[in-house]
């Protein structure tokens, strides 16, 4: 539960983010379809950091939404 409640603070946010950029970078440097993919993946890491949602929170037991986590005490 700690790794989920990390991810929905403002530091996980801003990791997510950063690291989704630099993952859509990279894909941009490995061209045709394998670089569409890894783009879209890093582009969607992005909006996770973004929203607020942490889709692996839910194999930790905790919410998908991170404003959810934030609420529980």
């Amino acid at each position: 539960m700690a790794f989920a409640k990390f991810m929905a603070s403002f530091w996980g946010r801003a990791i997510r983010v950063v690291a989704g950029l630099g993952i859509a970078w990279w894909g941009m440097g490995l061209g045709s379809g394998t670089g569409t993919v890894v783009i879209i993946i890093g582009l969607l890491i992005v909006l996770a950091g973004i929203f607020n949602f942490c889709v692996l929170a839910p194999l930790f037991g905790a919410p998908f939404s991170g404003k959810d986590l934030s609420s529980e005490a």
